[in-house]
């Protein structure tokens, strides 16, 4: 009984890690969603976690709803991680922070940032934004 107890909080506690942040919510063309380096396809419908990089191709594009109501939309040939996501539902506090590597990104962001101006931010190889408003594009060219 013991070990069944054991098995039960171990897996409990992997759930819990490897929890949905955001759902995806659009994919048209292709779209990949690279977690832990499996890849599958980034179809409507599925979920979307901490670590997770979004791969798009040049027909690519995917838009994703995150669980403080912040929507995320990447474009052709994209490459976007999400580096953290931490949100509290009572709160709204939190922490998300992605890496854009290459490609574009619209934003509109959710609870967390109208909660904390600052608690989103977006890296590219070259900056690192950090969100204070409400919406707003980036992209990132081949070899920046």
């Amino acid at each position: 009984m013991r070990l069944f107890v054991t098995l039960l909080t171990l897996f409990a506690a992997g759930a819990v890690c490897a929890q949905d942040v955001g759902q995806i919510k659009v994919a048209k063309g292709s779209a990949q969603i690279d977690r832990a380096g499996q890849r599958s396809p980034a179809v409507v419908g599925a979920g979307v976690r901490q670590g997770d990089t979004l791969l798009t191709g040049a027909d690519g594009s995917v838009g994703i709803t995150f669980s403080d109501n912040s929507l995320l939309s990447a474009g052709p040939n994209s490459s976007l991680t999400i580096d953290r996501y931490t949100f509290d539902s009572t709160s709204h506090a939190g922490q998300f922070d992605a890496s854009l590597g290459k490609g574009s990104l619209a934003v509109i962001s959710g609870k967390m940032v109208k909660q904390s101006p600052g608690a989103m931010r977006v890296k590219t190889p070259s900056t690192v934004l950090g969100v204070r408003g409400t919406e707003f594009v980036v992209r990132v060219g081949e070899g920046s």
